[in-house]
């Protein structure tokens, strides 16, 4: 679809006004966690390693259409186009682990310790799956369609001519992932449900999340724990306690977040898929603004689920 000149200007602002808030968002996140003992449960220490796989994406999104305009072949581009495969993937794959580790406290009764040995594997994981593919696509043209990474109007990305490509490798995967994240949810939301009495009644729903120690309670630590367990009766050891209620709060609104990121431009794809060429240039704001925002919404959320206090 051929944009005029004001067209495209109006874009790349869209676009890097809602990069410029995201990346304000990716401040605020790490200032708050380096600055405050409140902000220290497992939820908030995988936000904080997912908030620098978004920095790339939110730096890619800023460059707008000065990727494309420096041509396909340019350094510039193919680093937008790089960052935009990886990282945006890499975020929902951080939501997934962000929703697998309430599971492990809502089911199995995980406990601090044990969430966070398991960040170096999600780390692992993450890493590899979005890596691995972004940096092979790289190097795939063909004669007839090009270089795989092409402009895509307002950013360089997976090219127009490579669409069915961009489906598998991009879209599928992230609204695959979106939906184990919903169906996790509604295996959390059932857990929930059949203990609502004891939740209520023995005050079940504080855990113990906060790494900061309390002095007062040394003579606790001499307790044998099991390492992977944690008490059916809430204790507050030598750490903060949180509630369940707001453990589980803020990965849902990081994943409705996330869902209000991704409606946009896949409806957007969707019809660039059925319809070559006609994309509706207000479709194409939205995606612009709204792709790029999810930085500020994750920063207005981690700052209000402090993991100290129990409303």
């Amino acid at each position: 679809m051929k944009l005029s000149g004001y067209q495209l200007h109006q874009l790349s602002i869209a676009g890097r006004t809602a990069s410029a808030l995201s990346l304000l968002g990716v401040g605020t996140i790490i200032a708050t966690f380096c600055y405050s003992p409140n902000f220290r449960s497992p939820t908030h220490r995988i936000m904080l390693i997912n908030v620098f796989y978004n920095l790339f994406d939110f730096v890619a999104t800023m460059i707008s259409v000065s990727g494309p305009e420096a041509g396909v072949d340019s350094g510039l581009c193919r680093f937008q186009a790089f960052s935009l495969q990886m990282f945006p993937v890499a975020d929902v794959l951080w939501t997934l682990a962000m929703t697998w580790d309430v599971v492990l406290v809502v089911l199995y009764h995980y406990k601090p310790e044990a969430l966070r040995k398991l960040e170096k594997i999600y780390l692992a994981i993450i890493t590899a799956l979005t890596f691995i593919p972004a940096l092979v696509f790289l190097f795939i043209r063909s004669d007839d369609k090009g270089p795989l990474y092409g402009s895509v109007t307002f950013w360089c990305s997976i090219s127009p001519n490579w669409v069915l490509f961009r489906i598998i490798f991009y879209y599928a995967p992230i609204w695959f992932l979106i939906l184990v994240v919903f169906v996790l949810y509604i295996v959390i939301a059932h857990e929930i449900f059949k203990l609502r009495h004891e939740l209520m009644l023995m005050c079940n729903d504080c855990l113990v999340l906060s790494s900061t120690a309390s002095p007062s309670n040394e003579s606790v630590e001499q307790t044998p724990r099991d390492d992977t367990k944690i008490p059916d009766a809430p204790i507050i050891r030598r750490q903060s306690a949180v509630s369940l209620r707001k453990f589980l709060l803020m990965p849902v609104l990081f994943f409705l977040a996330l869902l209000t990121t991704w409606v946009t431009p896949t409806i957007n794809r969707i019809y660039a898929f059925r319809h070559p060429g006609q994309e509706p240039y207000g479709l194409m704001v939205g995606v612009a603004a709204l792709g790029s925002l999810r930085g500020f919404w994750n920063g207005i959320i981690f700052v209000t689920m402090r993991s100290k206090g129990r409303r």
